[in-house]
C-alpha cells in the first residue's frame, strides 16, 4: 500500500475499561481497523487525564485508577476513514472521536521483514 500526500488522522479517546460486545473496546476498535484495510492504528495509554465527567483518572500510586486514558490514532486516506467513521461512532458510546488534516511524508514497509 502506498500513501502519500494529504491524509486524516481519526483520533478516539476512550477509558482502558470500555468494552464492545465483551472485549477491551480499543482491541475491537483496533481489529475493525485492520479487517477494514486501514493503513495503521496505535494504542497509547495514557498516565493521567480527565473526560466529560471531569473525573481525574491517573496512574499515580497515591491514586491508582483502574480506568486510564487511551488513545487510538489511525492514519489513511480520507476515503477509508470516512468510510468507516459511522461504525467507530456505534462503537464509541462514551469518549471522544476527532478527525484532523495530516500530511504523509513517508509511509513504507522494510520489505525484507515482511517476508520473515
Amino acid at each position: 500500500m502506498n500513501i502519500d500526500g494529504n491524509a486524516k488522522m481519526l483520533r478516539i479517546y476512550l477509558g482502558e475499561t470500555d468494552k464492545w460486545q465483551g472485549q477491551s473496546l480499543y482491541d475491537a476498535i483496533v481489529e475493525m481497523l485492520k479487517k477494514n484495510g486501514i493503513a495503521g492504528a496505535t494504542v497509547t495509554r495514557g498516565i493521567e487525564g480527565f473526560g466529560r465527567k471531569s473525573r481525574i483518572h491517573t496512574a499515580s500510586i497515591l491514586r491508582l485508577s483502574q480506568d486510564l486514558p487511551v488513545i487510538i490514532e489511525a492514519v489513511d486516506n480520507e476515503d477509508r476513514i470516512r468510510k468507516i467513521l459511522p461504525d467507530i461512532s456505534d462503537m464509541v458510546t462514551g469518549g471522544l472521536i476527532t478527525l484532523e488534516d495530516v500530511e504523509i511524508v513517508k509511509y513504507c514497509s522494510d520489505t525484507s521483514e515482511d517476508s520473515k
